[in-house]
């Protein structure tokens, strides 16, 4: 196994451990909307909390009740049991109910230095942006007032291009899987950008490059099919190469912590602010986005059309509302477009899941023939 793959899976990695040895504060949040650009420009250490597949959730059962999310209350028991003690602030987000349960449980129970609350819009309009942009503000003064340090926009603009050059290679990456030969299993995906979210962009851009010229070097693998996958928040890498050796190679997702992270590349120019704001609320494939379901059809449709995929497997995490709604929508408009859909409820962590799991994506595969 790689070296990358091994950080990908680690919570406290060898740069986590590297910037607290030098002082630096490392600022946990919990959302794709959570722009990083703003805490690396303060010179701070952006860490997305995940709970890399934890089955382990009885701490946090004691807060949060069963009916809530599984990756919430694998997060809630990780910071409770004392995994995240590493992390000196959190950025806390609307992103669903669930997450922010977890959050204010984290707060009561096991209290940071630094909390901020950072209010996403649930719509993408003109007022909307204004207000994110306003949040964006508020979220820059936090961090400015508490860890005295001065946010320059050109600071700013220079964390927002970094972010563009990291955008562009994992495009790049993203996008060789859909030629005839394919040299980089989804799984492999997976956990190159699990592995963003835990490392400065400046690091992982260095990984992104060596990667890019190790992966030309490789032999093409073997597809027996090739899938579209989407759903819950998913950083089970695990759970995804146990499914993709059933030889169905998953080609292009709507993840959270995979495809929605894919968004052209933008030459940044003018006032850093509304500018961060448009990106991330432009590129915020998440069904929390009420009147954005059109737009998440389409990515999917988009996706599926220029990966050529055979089919689609759509996950839900068990009691995630947003994700079983529209689950059930998705399924209905790409079956009508002739794309066969398999729609898999799962509980979060549960390695006893993955002969259940395996077993109906072999079943799949077979139904669509390959």
């Amino acid at each position: 196994m790689q070296q990358w793959d091994l950080m990908a899976k680690t919570f406290e990695n060898e740069y986590v451990e590297k910037a607290r040895g030098e002082g630096k504060k490392v600022i946990g949040y919990g959302c794709l909307a959570t722009p990083r650009e703003i805490i690396e420009a303060a010179g701070l250490y952006p860490y997305r909390i995940k709970a890399l597949g934890n089955l382990d959730k009885d701490l946090a059962d004691a807060y949060l009740s069963k009916f809530n999310c599984g990756f919430c209350r694998s997060c809630l028991h990780l910071v409770l049991d004392g995994t995240y003690d590493f992390l000196d602030g959190i950025v806390e987000t609307n992103g669903c109910d669930h997450l922010r349960g977890m959050f204010e449980n984290w707060q009561y129970a096991h209290s940071t230095d630094f909390f901020h609350y950072l209010r996403v819009p649930h719509e993408n309009n003109a007022d909307t942006l204004a207000w994110f942009s306003e949040e964006l503000v508020l979220l820059k003064e936090a961090l400015s007032t508490h860890y005295e340090v001065a946010i320059e926009d050109r600071d700013l603009i220079a964390a927002m291009e970094l972010e563009e050059d990291a955008a562009a290679k994992i495009k790049m990456i993203y996008e060789s899987r859909w030629d005839e030969e394919i040299k980089i299993t989804g799984s492999e995906v997976i956990s190159l950008l699990v592995l963003k979210e835990s490392l400065p962009t400046q690091q992982y851009l260095q990984i992104l490059d060596s990667f890019i010229e190790e992966m030309d070097t490789r032999e093409p693998l073997q597809c027996r099919a090739r899938l579209f996958m989407g759903g819950s928040a998913t950083d089970e890498i695990d759970l995804m190469a146990e499914l993709e050796s059933l030889g169905g190679l998953m080609i292009a997702d709507s993840f959270c912590f995979g495809g929605r992270i894919f968004r052209d590349k933008v030459e940044v120019s003018g006032s850093a602010i509304p500018q961060l704001a448009s990106i991330y609320l432009d590129n915020l494939l998440c069904p929390r986005m009420f009147e954005e379901y059109q737009c998440r059809k389409s990515f999917a449709m988009e996706m599926i059309a220029r990966s050529r995929a055979d089919g689609a497997i759509l996950f839900q995490n068990k009691f995630c509302d947003l994700h079983g709604i529209e689950n059930v929508m998705l399924r209905t408009d790409l079956e009508k477009e002739g794309i066969p859909v398999l729609v898999l409820e799962k509980e979060y962590g549960t390695r006893a899941d993955t002969g259940r799991l395996k077993t109906r994506v072999q079943a799949f595969l077979e139904r669509i023939g390959k």
